[in-house]
């Protein structure tokens, strides 16, 4: 019994040692990369003009013609009519067509939008020839197709493209901001704040920690370094010009079909080829922010789903279909934002590693405590370590709560700090997920829509949402 006592003993030790040893050593590696992102931003910010104005912006000149807004949609017969309803409210007197990609074999969506359709036609459906789901790409390509078969037969064209998805919420200002935007760059991207309900508050509450910080921080910075910025995917609008350069070097399909985060790349490449990006962040005539908004998953095995998608698309399968190459001038900037944008897998590595330790750790107090296992402090070397790493997670907290509390209020921000568990553990399950996903397109040649799933709630959400708060 003993000496299976001081085997077990020496085990622990040896595992705690070594785990927090290279945990340490990674949210060092990490911590460090993102506190030089931070410094960059606050030294960045000095001399900087204010906010910008719908009304400053609209006082330049515009892009004339109708927009094409594309909205792909796969089993949404729950949030797609309430979606359209209010878009179409909220753009009232705007010129735009809605263009709704479905399938044939989606009865229950196909039923849900054709009274809309049919009353308005503002509204365009395109049910694709073969059943579904597809690829987001793939239906946004087939979007496109439609677009220029409208444009051919009734002699126009369209000024841009708008993306949005089936659940979003969008800003009643937003074309109007893309009109004016789009006169000076290919693709303009406005903030994505996720909506928050009453029983939204950890998991989706998370998702909310993490875009008021990329997106009041990160995509800000990017834009100020001149480093190509990827989009959302939703809030985002683009010049029919850029469009039709990617098309021509896709053979007419301008978004990748085989590609899980295709928004993303699109953007990219936009910007690597030359073409000027934008984030714009602006507030209109009425003081609001203009932003698109967007319920999302509620429960942990829907964050999981939604992020491993996310890691797969960007982390996994985008080195493939970008590589590392950046524009010519500023390249090694363009690197860091690939690595900063491809880090996940080994960050949740590092995650795993430190709840390990903690573990490790804790059966080691518990065996000194009551099996008589002698005591054995962390080396100088490993204290300075965790210490440094200690220090660096707690600024990461604070920057965290800053953002959250600048787009949502301090109850909110408070309750980032918290929600930072939770965050981690959809990181590590969703990287887990995301591995075992990507191995399997590797195998299969296969790629499919794994959409996030939306129901009755989130219409309701949609349909009756929190005021945009003033900051």
């Amino acid at each position: 019994m003993a000496m299976s006592s001081a085997g077990l003993e020496i085990l622990v030790d040896l595992a705690s040692h070594e785990l927090m040893l290279f945990a340490s050593v990674g949210i060092l590696l990490i911590g460090f990369d993102d506190l030089l992102f931070d410094i960059l931003w606050i030294a960045t910010r000095k001399g900087r003009a204010g906010p910008a104005y719908l009304h400053d912006m609209r006082m330049d000149e515009q892009v004339e013609g109708p927009l094409a807004v594309f909205v792909p949609a796969w089993d949404e017969s729950d949030v797609l009519p309430t979606m359209i309803a209010r878009t179409l409210s909220a753009w009232q007197g705007e010129d735009f067509r809605v263009y709704l990609g479905c399938y044939p074999n989606d009865a229950l969506t196909l039923f849900a939008v054709s009274p809309l359709v049919a009353a308005d036609p503002r509204l365009r459906l395109v049910i694709g020839h073969g059943d579904g789901p597809t690829t987001k790409g793939d239906n946004l390509n087939r979007l496109w197709a439609a677009m220029g078969v409208d444009e051919r037969a009734e002699g126009i064209r369209f000024a841009g493209v708008v993306l949005h998805d089936c659940e979003d919420v969008v800003h009643r200002a937003e074309l109007a901001l893309y009109r004016a935007g789009l006169v000076h760059y290919a693709m303009v991207q406005i903030p994505v704040l996720p909506l928050l309900g009453i029983d939204r508050q950890w998991v989706a509450g998370h998702y909310a920690d993490e875009f008021a910080e990329a997106h009041g921080k990160d995509m800000v910075l990017r834009g100020r370094l001149g480093a190509p910025l990827p989009s959302a995917g939703v809030g985002c609008a683009l010049t029919r010009n850029a469009l039709t350069f990617l098309s021509l070097r896709r053979g007419g399909a301008p978004f990748r079909p085989d590609s899980l985060t295709e928004d993303y790349e699109m953007g990219i490449l936009i910007g690597t080829h030359g073409m000027r990006t934008a984030f714009v962040a602006a507030i209109d005539e009425e003081g609001e922010w203009i932003v698109s908004r967007g319920p999302f998953p509620a429960t942990l095995w829907g964050a999981v789903r939604q992020k491993s998608r996310w890691i797969a698309g960007i982390a996994l399968a985008g080195w493939d279909h970008l590589g590392w190459d950046g524009p010519k001038e500023g390249g090694w900037v363009a690197r860091w934002m690939l690595w900063r944008d491809r880090r996940a897998p080994l960050a949740a590595a590092v995650i795993l590693a430190a709840y390990a330790a903690l573990v490790a750790g804790t059966l080691s107090l518990a065996g000194h405590a009551l099996l008589g296992w002698q005591a054995r402090p962390p080396s100088p070397l490993l204290q300075l370590l965790m210490g440094l790493s200690g220090a660096l997670l707690l600024w990461r907290l604070g920057m965290r709560g800053h953002f959250a509390t600048r787009a949502y209020g301090l109850r909110q921000g408070l309750l980032s700090i918290p929600r930072a568990f939770i965050a981690n553990l959809v990181a590590m399950f969703a990287a887990r997920k995301a591995v075992a996903d990507y191995w399997k397109m590797l195998r299969s040649g296969r790629v499919v829509w794994d959409k996030t799933r939306h129901d009755e709630g989130d219409a309701l959400l949609i349909a009756a949402p929190p005021p945009v708060r003033t900051r």
